[in-house]
Formats: structure tokens, sequence, C-alpha cells
């Protein structure tokens, strides 16, 4: 690929990244998407793993509004888990599925930079909030028809590693490369209001479903990163399941509906 194609921005989950079944499937869907002429970059999380060995090291585990409160202990374990075995896990995967895929962090060549995360209640720790990225080293490795597969550990302001939450990494990759598209690959179908899966989701919707509770958990930094993504520059975002990737269901967001 002597161009850059179109850029899907693909953002999987950790939930889903411990089923070998489950990443085979992702590379068959992401060799797809390279054939359909796109240019795929990779971003991934690993919440599962990294609660499990916090667990077995008898560390606490606390998530707030989705997001993983980060001390130096758990820093470190996040770090293990989403820049080493769940990066390599999926580079292998990659290869064996006949496409070139290179692992790399944040940290790597100072891909992101992020500030603290503010939290209007809590204190989070060692969290941040992406605030630049490195897209000559993306666009480099898309133009020699590379995947870029990102662990969203990012340098802070001290210039030490800091955890940022893979959505919000996601979005900012995406709306600093202008992609086409940001899908958050989950492990639900899409975003769920009154027992059904939204096809479609405003701003206005979003907040309002936040604010009663309707979305909640891990699917509030999916949402807000989807619109992040919008207001950036990105032409599409959606959230849906590994399935819907393939078929184009899930949810759509927009960030506002036509009148």
């Amino acid at each position: 690929m002597s161009a850059v194609a179109p850029i899907d921005v693909v953002k999987v989950g950790g939930h889903d990244l411990d089923d070998p079944t489950f990443v085979a499937g992702l590379a068959e869907a992401v060799a797809a998407l390279r054939a359909a002429g796109r240019a795929v970059v990779v971003v991934h999380g690993g919440g599962r793993a990294i609660a499990e060995l916090q667990s077995k090291l008898g560390l606490a585990v606390r998530i707030v509004d989705g997001l993983r409160v980060t001390d130096d202990a758990g820093l470190d374990v996040a770090e293990m888990v989403l820049s080493g075995l769940t990066n390599k896990r999926l580079v292998a995967a990659f290869l064996a599925a006949g496409l070139d895929a290179l692992g790399l962090s944040g940290v790597d060549r100072g891909l992101l930079r992020c500030r603290p995360l503010e939290h209007p209640t809590a204190d989070l720790g060692r969290v941040g909030t992406v605030d630049r990225v490195r897209v000559d080293i993306l666009l480099g490795l898309l133009a020699d028809g590379v995947v870029p597969i990102v662990s969203p550990i990012s340098l802070g302001p001290d210039d030490s590693s800091w955890n940022v939450n893979a959505d919000s990494a996601a979005a900012a990759i995406a709306g600093a490369l202008r992609a086409a598209r940001l899908a958050l690959v989950s492990n639900v179908p899409g975003v769920r209001l009154d027992d059904a899966v939204a096809a479609r989701l405003d701003a206005a919707a979003i907040e309002a479903a936040i604010a009663r509770g309707g979305i909640h958990g891990g699917m509030v930094p999916k949402v807000n990163a989807a619109l992040a993504s919008l207001a950036a520059g990105v032409g599409e975002a959606w959230i849906g399941d590994l399935a819907g990737l393939a078929n184009g269901q899930g949810t759509a967001i927009v960030a506002t509906e036509p009148t």
C-alpha cells in the first residue's frame, strides 16, 4: 500500500481478548477490511486480565464510571498486561491470519502523550487523557501496509508511563488521523436502551440516558469516546460486537440528528 487508504480505527475490549476464537475472528475481520481497501489501526484494552493479575497480587481493583483507578502498583500491572501479554497475543494472531502487524504502546517513540485525567468526584491516580498523537508514525506504518496494534499506555507529563482508557485513546488516535470510522468493538451488540439495542444515538440522547442511568459502567467512556471522535473530525462512530463489525449491525453514534 503505497498511499494510505481510508482509515478505520478499531478498538477492542479486554473481556473478549482471553478467547482465542474471538482473537482469531478479529484478525479475520481486520483482514476483510484490508481486502476491501481499508487501512486499519487496532487499539486494545485488557480489563479482565488486568483485574485478574491485580487480584493474584493482592491489589485492590477500583472502577469509577468505567475508568480504572490506577496507583503506581496498578500501573505496573496494566503496563505488563496491555503492552506485553495482550499486545503480543494480538500481534501473533494477526500474523497467523496473514496480516503484517506491529505491536507498540503509546510510550514507543512517544506515540501518545497524555495529561492527567481529572474526575469530578474521584482521584483516578495515574490515569491520563491523550493530548498529542504522533500521526507520522501511524501513517508511515499504514502506508507500508502494516496494521499497528496499539496498547493505550502513554507518556505522561513526567515522561513516565500512564494508564489511558482504551476507548478514549482510540478516539484520540482516530481524531488525529481524521479516520473514516471509529469502531468500538464490545462484548454486546450495541448500546442497549429500554431492553433493545439502539440503532442510532445522538449526543442529546446519550446525555439523557447517562443522566437517568440507562447508559452506565463501561459503556459511558465508549459513548463519550465516540462523540469526542466525531467532534475531532472522524467520519463515523460505531459501537457493537465483532459480528456487527462484519454485518453492519450495532449502534451508530452521531453528533446530532438531522432536523
